[in-house]
């Protein structure tokens, strides 16, 4: 049987397997028969990022949704966090995200979120893939009578918006705060400016004018230099930085220094621990979150719990010990209290809360962390073998590690989206991280490449 799910749902390049429109109906009629209930006929949201292939996803999954009988409600260009919470919003079965969240625009991807706006279990994921490779669902479709409906919603972004507004503290205002705004071209185009402008924020947008092929295009989270400028010459406040699909956020400070996704952790910790709604006194964040974000929770007393790299695992460990407070070096930072996903905007909004109520600029608060020299270089390769079966990486990174003792640390992983490999190196100085990380991708890329 093929593997289709990675650590993000479904991905690839457009027009090429997996994401061809002929596997998209199959997704969509899979999906309606995976989680199918006795008696009741089923509603699927989708919505989508700015790409110019949604359009021909979108259109093959309703076609594969309908054909099982289930209708379908399309919101249009939206983040991912926003079909998440338009699906429970709306009573929903499910919600499909056609996106591919920081890659650039020839890739494309499928997320599937549950009616209560989780990602879907491995299980649930197993049992679509089954259905997908059955060759069974010809033999599964509805009558001509019982077809779907299409219906699209107008108001999803509104309702988003009311949502949104609602994890602000009420006792607070954005007003007069100079905000810089970069949304990559992408889902958030629209509802990003709209939000912060009624909230009577002084708005300076960048990146809102999708293409369909200039999303993440040298801009967004993954890109925030030219935001950091912009930042500094209009003499704003602060920058934030979303990626295509809006689930994560990277800032600048007034400054134009890039505040990235641990240091938002560690902001957010410690004024969560201060306020008392840091439930079990724990933050939960990845194996490749910095060395410093370890040291900074530890000075504030606060339990680090470390997960395997990828959004849903960091979700499955706070659920696990009951935290509300995870997230990825990336930007990607789930705040349990308000949602059950990452979104770039709440974020953005807890982080400007937290400057206001303390009444301290981005750069003084981000001192509660002290970033440790780290390098990441991605080896692009063609398969994916087990690196403990592979002697000479394993012994490339044993020799890292002696050289760095106690002062640093050594990750080498695949990537769960693309064929690449990550090489990550923590160490006392950048010369050093720099030395030892060309060496291990050296290798990477003579075994692997």
């Amino acid at each position: 049987m093929g593997k289709l799910f990675g650590t993000d749902g479904i991905r690839g390049v457009a027009n090429k397997d997996p994401m061809t429109a002929e596997m998209a109906m199959k997704i969509g009629q899979a999906v309606v028969c995976a989680l199918k209930r006795k008696g009741h006929r089923q509603r699927v949201v989708i919505g989508k990022d700015t790409r110019l292939s949604g359009y021909m996803l979108e259109n093959a999954l309703t076609a594969g949704i309908t054909s099982m009988g289930a209708d379908v409600i399309l919101v249009g260009p939206m983040p991912t966090p926003g079909i998440a919470f338009i699906t429970s919003n709306m009573d929903a079965d499910c919600g499909i995200v056609i996106s591919a969240s920081h890659n650039p625009f020839e890739d494309n991807g499928i997320k599937v979120f549950s009616k209560d706006g989780f990602k879907l279990s491995d299980e649930q994921e197993l049992k679509i893939e089954k259905l997908i490779f059955s060759n069974k669902l010809s033999s599964l479709v509805s009558s001509p009578r019982e077809i779907g409906h299409v219906y699209r919603e107008e108001d999803a972004r509104g309702r988003y918006i009311v949502f949104l507004r609602h994890t602000f503290p009420r006792d607070l205002s954005l007003e007069g705060v100079k905000i810089v705004l970069d949304c990559a071209n992408g889902a958030t185009y629209k509802v990003a400016p709209t939000l912060f402008r009624e909230m009577r924020a002084e708005v300076i947008p960048l990146n809102v004018s999708p293409d369909g092929k200039n999303i993440n295009l040298k801009c967004g989270a993954l890109h925030p230099e030219r935001l950091a400028d912009k930042v500094t010459k209009s003499r704003a406040d602060v920058g934030l930085a979303f990626d295509g699909d809006g689930d994560r956020l990277i800032t600048s400070d007034e400054k134009g220094n890039i505040v990235d996704g641990d240091k938002l952790l560690a902001i957010c910790a410690k004024s969560m621990k201060k306020e008392g709604r840091l439930k079990k006194n724990s933050v939960v964040s990845t194996v490749m979150s910095n060395l410093g974000l370890a040291i900074a929770l530890k000075g504030m007393g606060i339990k680090h719990v470390k997960s395997k790299v990828g959004d849903r695992y960091v979700l499955e460990e706070m659920l696990k010990g009951g935290a509300v407070l995870g997230g990825e070096e990336s930007g990607h930072t789930i705040f349990l209290e308000h949602h059950t996903t990452g979104d770039g905007i709440i974020s953005a909004l807890q982080l400007l809360a937290v400057m206001q109520r303390e009444g301290k600029p981005l750069s003084e608060l981000a001192k509660v962390m002290k970033t440790l020299p780290q390098v990441v270089t991605n080896v692009d390769v063609k398969s994916k073998p087990e690196l403990k079966g592979i002697p000479e990486i394993t012994n490339a990174i044993k020799e890292a590690e002696k050289e760095l003792g106690d002062k640093g640390r050594v990750l080498v992983r695949y990537s769960g989206t693309q064929p690449m490999c990550r090489v990550m190196v923590e160490g006392p100085t950048k010369e050093k991280t720099e030395k030892l990380t060309k060496k291990i991708a050296g290798v990477v890329k003579d075994k692997l490449g």
